[in-house]
């Protein structure tokens, strides 16, 4: 359960050490309210997004309730309200190899300035660096800079296949997706890349990149180029420009290499077999499961142009390929309708985490005491369903997907695997998840690298005895059950409780609409 304390003279309550504030509590004796103080919760959380072209601030208030219905201890965000939105601010670099820390600083200071809040006010978070700013050798050190300054954030790295989903649920495009029941195409176009989605009823299918963005080049007040990135130098070269450090460039030759990438991106979603210019363009394997698209939306920093929301030219390419993607899905360039904006820019800010608590059933199959504490395991949660009659192959290739779609190498990254079991726990069944597990994490294992299982069904002892015993398993295992948790959850594994032999989850969530 939470430790709730609560504090009858302020109105706040102290939940794992964090004040939260009770604006909107009942009003009437406070005592007639204990229930409902319990089983509500108010957090203030900022999102930091460094991207390619952009870096932004957003600060939200989430509130979260108690599943009192199902005798849980898990809260459920059930609401997400904006607080203040900051400008966005072209991303500095020092070089082309570099970000400005200071100048990332002093953005991010200002932001928290204008809102009127301060870091203490703070109780979550998430740093999120995304497109070609993770590319340069200092990025990931400045998100975990900027995390340890406001607090245990989360921080991630999100890579190609990690931003598309990101842009699919940040735009609203899953969300739409969910209530027109129906399978839309996010195409969310940024300062260094494109990044590709297919959604449907909610879930994201298949993601994919493209090497074409909108800032890719910058001209200053004389069209001369003051940065021009490899994957811009290439695009020009497409239509027979040679382009340099210092050159001049005129306007119609700028609308050529705008109107030539636009198409290039629809023909990305549009063609097959892909031609081989387009086809060198992608960065991850390209889109297979077009078919039945109903509509396209588009987000991105390049999403406001799309729609018309933005006015300002940045001197880079974003205004100008905004607005030939724009005239091309009006001239019937692509077979879908163009839906209506969701969030654009911002698509990628997930502006929120958020903390909950849970508690292990006390089956746990624990094989090495240096495996806990565990902070900031990301959580993958594999799409297989634990059908009645279980296929380890199945299984295994489940894993493997996951680990693709999150862009991590798996014998690389530590992860938890989390896996919701359905039906009988018969011995049979068992050992057939079993294999595939083995299967789904050979180089893990190969490597003697420690193993994070999590069930929500009473199956841990089980699955870790043996994994250990009868599949000879070498690595540690840590395998616990009665927990519940999803995709863009991250989670922080306590110590073993006595004498329950239970142990405690942290789980920070990356919040969307």
């Amino acid at each position: 359960m939470h430790d709730i304390l609560h504090d009858h003279g302020s109105g706040r309550y102290n939940i794992h050490g964090i004040d939260h504030d009770h604006d909107d509590e009942p009003i009437g004796k406070l005592e007639d309210n204990a229930l409902w103080i319990m089983d509500n919760i108010a957090l203030k959380s900022v999102g930091i997004d460094i991207g390619s072209a952009g870096t932004q601030v957003t600060f939200s208030l989430l509130k979260l309730r108690r599943m009192g219905e199902d005798l849980s201890s898990r809260y459920m965000v059930i609401s997400r309200e904006p607080l203040y939105y900051s400008p966005v601010s072209l991303t500095p670099y020092l070089d082309e190899e570099r970000i400005d820390d200071k100048m990332v600083g002093k953005i991010i200071a200002d932001a928290y300035r204008l809102s009127g809040l301060r870091p203490e006010d703070i109780d979550t978070g998430v740093v999120i660096l995304t497109g070609e700013a993770i590319r340069r050798h200092n990025a990931r050190a400045i998100a975990d800079i900027l995390a340890v300054q406001g607090g245990e954030f989360v921080c991630a790295a999100a890579g190609h296949n990690m931003e598309a989903l990101l842009a699919a649920y940040g735009s609203g495009a899953a969300l739409s997706s969910y209530e027109r029941g129906e399978r839309i195409l996010n195409i969310d176009v940024g300062g260094g890349t494109t990044k590709l989605a297919v959604v449907e009823n909610g879930r994201v299918l298949e993601t994919a990149a493209v090497y074409i963005g909108g800032r890719l080049l910058v001209i200053d007040e004389e069209r001369r180029i003051v940065r021009l990135d490899p994957g811009g130098k290439h695009l020009a070269g497409q239509i027979g420009l040679n382009w340099q450090l210092g050159d001049r460039v005129s306007p119609e030759d700028m609308q050529r290499l705008t109107a030539w990438m636009a198409q290039a991106i629809l023909t990305a979603v549009t063609v097959r077999p892909l031609p081989a210019e387009i086809e060198k363009l992608f960065l991850t394997p390209p889109l297979e499961n077009l078919e039945h698209i109903a509509g396209v939306m588009f987000s991105g920093g390049v999403g406001e142009y799309v729609y018309d929301r933005e006015a300002r030219d940045f001197g880079d390419l974003g205004k100008l390929l905004g607005h030939a993607l724009r005239r091309k899905m009006r001239e019937d360039s692509v077979p879908w309708p163009l839906l209506p904006a969701g969030e654009c820019i911002r698509a990628t800010v997930i502006g929120a985490s958020s903390y909950s608590l849970q508690v292990s059933g006390n089956t746990i199959y624990l094989s090495g005491s240096s495996l806990l504490p565990r902070k900031n395991l990301q959580v993958l949660h594999p799409s297989n369903e634990l059908q009645e009659a279980i296929n380890p192959e199945k299984v295994a290739q489940s894993i493997r997907n996951h680990f693709a779609m999150f862009d991590l190498v798996e014998g690389e990254a530590e992860v938890a695997l989390v896996f919701r079991w359905h039906g009988l726990p018969s011995f049979a069944r068992i050992h057939a998840f079993v294999e595939g597990l083995k299967r789904g994490l050979s180089e893990t294992i190969r490597q003697g690298k420690p193993l994070f299982i999590i069930f929500d069904g009473d199956v841990a002892q089980t699955v870790g005895a043996l994994l250990s015993e009868d599949q000879d398993v070498r690595s540690e295992l840590l395998v616990i059950d009665g927990i519940i948790l999803q995709d863009f959850d991250f989670i922080d594994i306590g110590r073993r409780l006595e004498p329950s032999k239970t142990v405690p989850v942290t789980v920070k969530s990356l919040v969307f609409r």
